[in-house]
């Protein structure tokens, strides 16, 4: 039902979200990713429960392992290693997504560097850190779906919330995956030898 409701059809309005539902530079749909998906997504369940359980899964499943693959390793074979950063978890969580027909767009942004005495430090803080978003249509008084909302997900360190996961991260762009909100992009011109190197500090202002 609402896969169907994504679906171009004639004389029908046009959700915007549809235009995350497509292969993209960095998202290939397969059908390993839909299989991976369908465990999660069973008949009759509510969208966004079995996405969270979703991104739960790779949560506990997969390992985050530090220059484990590098912004061209494909989202297949982060799948199929089961690790990599978060970058590489928000492209497997968005096809999979995608390869069952619900729109999902990669998040750009940071996240708090050193958090609250007592509470955990999230996982990515030194860096630009990515997440998920998914939409989540609504229903009308007859039952009917409609315009939605949007709900982030944090593969990374198993955070959701509508909007954002908390209002310790921070929002800079979005995307249909990163190649989309790639904070540098263009050619050098010179030797051979270049290395960026780049440290964020977030803390409450």
């Amino acid at each position: 039902m609402v896969r169907e409701y994504f679906r171009y059809h004639s004389n029908t309005k046009w959700e915007s979200a549809s235009e995350f539902l497509f292969t993209s530079p960095f998202i290939v749909l397969r059908p390993e990713f839909a299989e991976f998906a369908r465990a999660n997504f069973t008949n009759g369940r509510p969208i966004l429960d079995a996405a969270i359980d979703l991104m739960r899964r790779i949560y506990s499943e997969f390992h985050y392992v530090s220059r484990s693959t590098d912004i061209n390793t494909p989202a297949l074979e982060a799948l199929t290693k089961r690790e990599g950063v978060c970058q590489d978890f928000a492209h497997i969580l968005i096809a999979s997504l995608r390869s069952i027909g619900l729109p999902a767009k990669y998040i750009s942004g940071y996240i708090l560097t050193t958090p609250a005495p007592g509470q955990a430090r999230l996982i990515g803080g030194d860096a630009s850190h990515a997440w998920v978003s998914i939409y989540v249509p609504g229903k009308d008084p007859d039952g009917q779906l409609c315009a939605g909302t949007w709900c982030d997900l944090d593969p990374t360190n198993n955070r959701w919330g509508y909007g954002t996961p908390g209002e310790d991260y921070i929002h800079l762009a979005q995307g249909r995956d990163y190649s989309d909100v790639s904070p540098i992009r263009g050619v050098i011109h010179g030797g051979a030898d270049h290395k960026l190197k780049v440290a964020v500090t977030v803390k409450p202002a």
